[in-house]
């Protein structure tokens, strides 16, 4: 077997490990879960794969591939959280194996294998891999377009250039023009620094054309097809006003300031961070010593990567913590360098302070997040989730100590930095098979939509009045539910008041906040509160028919 094959395997490894367990405990989160899950169930629902539905009406907010794999797994595996999951899953699992291919592949089986273990155990690339989001698949389409551009400016070969346009292609179908415009702000930059060190092999006219025909030929039958039942309009809605306009405008009130992504960054890659400074002053200083070996190139790939994304992203009005996961590949590659580095000339002393430093910052982590939940009024979640979170802080903290023991022997050394990632995999399995089931506590909507679409009967309507978890309710019950307050001002559409939906049917099925539900209006008809669950209440509304206004 080939050293690339093999750092890929492993890599693939690494990642299921950090996802698969448990991917399936408990039920969607909302907000963004439950409403993707939706949309995936009304493919099946609809039979319809080229316009998206949510809530029984056309959904123009995200292109296709995620609800399209979503709506397979749970053909196969049924309607559960494993099969909404399981797309983001794969893509995290191929996202590793990838990384440790490519790297491989240039630099060796060490660095490529440190690079995949590194990126796969970092904090946010787990909790990403675990989500039924679309970030995963645009993640890794990113970046397999960069590292096949790459390999494109180093050989002159075109096929490299080909795979990497529909590589782009696929992250245009999972997330929009971000995937493409992304790869570019990176390989451009870096082709233009390395163009004055070394010569770059640019690609001819002819490869331009065949690249360019390949992401056409991945992304226009979909969009032809939808245009073709819709009109422009839904594109221009998809494109500009959800795509474009996440990046000038401020959509869903997710904005934040110029220096939002720092913390983010600091927290999502965890615990591999206490690494990160230190590397990046070892990829500088080799950089400036003036080599042009391999790793000179890799770090310039690296650097690009992760800087100028993080830049974009940070001038972007509309901003999310998964918006920069995708240039965690090239963390993971700076800090993998300076590993091998390390132990090649046999200096650890500056890792084994790092890696010291991991149980620090679980300490401090504990401190912030104890500080916070205080803050919030969360004791009674935190409380409950303390065991787990405490286990999982000790167990990252005793792989931080046992690689700094690792470390201290040149015959363990090359092994030291798997015992972090292994125990980092141990917390994030202990989280997705203890924490989150108990979490399920404090999911108090599904346990509720369960309870009312088994009293639901034919003309009846369920009606969100106003909770949080609108998403979970229309995910558990049957598509229509009346007020969903959030999708409605989404797509600009005229809300029916309370009244006329409660009075339009036979039966009417409220989900009150509890503080709320006994102060809400009767109308005239029969009410009573038939099921209670942490803040929500459900109310019937039944029997004669509204008194007149």
């Amino acid at each position: 077997m080939q050293r690339p094959t093999r750092a890929a395997l492993l890599g693939a490894l690494a990642s299921a490990l950090l996802v698969l367990p448990g991917l399936g405990a408990g039920t969607l989160w909302d907000n963004s879960e439950t409403i993707y899950g939706e949309v995936a169930r009304e493919i099946l629902l609809t039979h319809d794969w080229i316009v998206l539905h949510y809530n029984g009406v056309p959904w123009f907010v995200q292109p296709p591939l995620y609800f399209w794999l979503a709506a397979i797994c749970a053909k196969i595996f049924g309607l559960t959280s494993f099969a909404m999951r399981l797309p983001a899953a794969l893509a995290t699992i191929a996202m590793g194996a990838m990384t440790g291919y490519a790297v491989a592949r240039q630099l060796g089986s060490r660095v490529g294998v440190f690079a995949a273990a590194i990126l796969s155990s970092s904090l946010m690339q787990a909790i990403i891999g675990r989500l039924a989001i679309m970030d995963a698949l645009l993640d890794c389409a990113v970046a397999m377009t960069v590292f096949w551009w790459f390999r494109g400016l180093q050989t002159v070969k075109r096929r490299y250039y080909i795979f990497g346009a529909v590589a782009a292609g696929f992250g245009f179908l999972a997330k929009g023009p971000v995937a493409p415009v992304v790869a570019l702000l990176v390989l451009l930059p870096y082709a233009f620094w390395s163009g004055k060190i070394e010569r770059i092999a640019w690609p001819t006219l002819s490869t331009w054309w065949w690249g360019t025909f390949a992401f056409v030929a991945t992304v226009a039958p979909w969009f032809t097809a939808l245009v073709a039942r819709t009109g422009i309009a839904s594109v221009v809605t998809l494109i500009g006003h959800y795509t474009i306009g996440r990046y000038t405008g401020v959509i869903e009130n997710q904005s934040g300031p110029a220096w939002y992504y720092l913390p983010v960054l600091i927290v999502g890659f965890f615990p591999w961070i206490a690494l990160l400074p230190s590397a990046i002053v070892g990829g500088i200083s080799r950089l400036r010593l003036g080599e042009n070996d391999e790793r000179a190139r890799v770090l310039r790939l690296a650097f690009c990567w992760a800087v100028v994304p993080f830049l974009f992203f940070s001038f972007a009005r509309t901003k999310l913590p998964n918006y920069i996961a995708l240039e965690f590949p090239a963390l993971a590659v700076i800090c993998a360098i300076y590993l091998d580095g390390l132990l090649e000339r046999s200096r650890v002393r500056a890792a084994l302070v790092a890696t010291l430093a991991v149980p620090l910052v679980i300490g401090l982590l504990a401190i912030a997040v104890a500080l916070f939940a205080r803050d919030n009024h969360l004791g009674e979640p935190l409380a409950v989730l303390r065991p787990a979170l405490v286990a999982m802080g000790a167990t990252i903290a005793l792989g931080g100590i046992v690689m700094a023991a690792m470390l201290m022997r040149r015959t363990s050394a090359p092994f030291a930095p798997f015992a972090l990632a292994l125990a980092m995999a141990v917390a994030i399995d202990v989280l997705g098979l203890v924490a989150l089931p108990r979490a399920e506590l404090f999911k108090p909507v599904p346990r509720l939509a369960r309870i009312v679409d088994a009293l639901r009967r034919p003309g009846d309507v369920v009606v969100d009045g106003g909770i949080v978890g609108g998403g979970s309710l229309l995910f558990y019950t049957k598509p229509p539910v009346a007020l969903l307050a959030l999708f409605n001002s989404d797509v600009g559409a005229d809300m029916p008041t309370l009244r006329d939906v409660v009075c339009a049917a036979p039966r009417a099925f409220v989900f009150y906040t509890g503080t709320s539900v006994a102060s809400q209006p009767s109308f005239g008809r029969a009410t009573r509160v038939i099921a209670r669950s942490g803040n929500v209440a459900v109310m019937q509304y039944s029997g004669a028919p509204c008194t007149a206004r």
